[in-house]
């Protein structure tokens, strides 16, 4: 995919969910084909609406589980679309696009009532990933006290971890890198994606913090055991394993 067209390259198969049906609200055609592409290979539906009017009008007679929402359109922009949105009782979670990605830009978008914001150009791959995470959310389903993938129990009120009925030494952050896999169970997560949610950072090239946490928490989540635990996929993320 050509990042002229606010897509990025991505690499890797199938992901481990799928069935998210997607409103995606963009005029640039072209744009619109690749990501209804991406989202054909994990099963996911996206029905295009070219402007503004035609995704409102498409979000107000049909259910969606999330919108994709392009920033700059031609007859109405982001903002006031996602408004209306809201002011007609539509609670879908909002996923915003914009070529603009200052800080200032984000925050009146969040501030308007979208659940995310991703700046262009974009990985394929992270789209849908968080997209899921805010299907997750809005089901309410991140918020169980126990999260269970394959042979990995993640006890999010005791803040306690398991392998296999075995506890696992986690520190605070540990754990809370932990938690973040299991509630993207099977998902390629980004660098990006880890400082911003769980360290609460900006993207920053320099820090290796990422990098050492994901060491220490693959040896605790491996030690003692004959199959791995994180994948590293070169040039995308990592991804959790069901450990089985």
């Amino acid at each position: 995919m050509n990042s002229d067209d606010g897509v990025g390259n991505h690499q890797g198969g199938e992901t481990g969910m799928s069935g998210l049906n997607i409103l995606y609200i963009e005029d640039d055609a072209r744009a619109a084909s690749q990501v209804e592409e991406l989202a054909a290979h994990s099963g996911d539906r996206v029905t295009w609406a070219p402007t503004g009017n035609a995704g409102l009008m498409r979000a107000g007679v049909e259910r969606f589980d999330v919108i994709v929402l392009d920033r700059m359109l031609p007859d109405l922009d982001g903002i006031t679309i996602l408004s209306r949105l809201r002011e007609s009782g539509i609670g879908t979670p909002v996923l915003m696009l914009s070529a603009l990605g200052r800080t200032t830009d984000r925050a009146e978008g969040l501030d308007a009532g979208a659940d995310d914001y991703l700046a262009k150009p974009f990985e394929g791959q992270e789209l849908l990933a968080r997209l899921r995470a805010l299907h997750r959310r809005a089901s309410g389903r991140e918020h169980s006290a126990v999260i269970l993938y394959g042979s990995f129990e993640c006890h999010v009120k005791a803040r306690t971890a398991f392998r296999d009925n075995r506890h696992l030494p986690l520190s605070p952050k540990e754990f809370e890198l932990f938690r973040y896999f299991m509630e993207n169970a099977g998902e390629v997560l980004t660098r990006e994606m880890l400082l911003r949610d769980v360290w609460k950072m900006n993207f920053d090239p320099q820090t290796n913090v990422v990098d050492v946490n994901i060491g220490r928490l693959r040896r605790k989540l491996e030690e003692g055991f004959d199959r791995p635990a994180l994948e590293t996929i070169w040039g995308s993320g990592y991804r959790l394993l069901d450990g089985r």
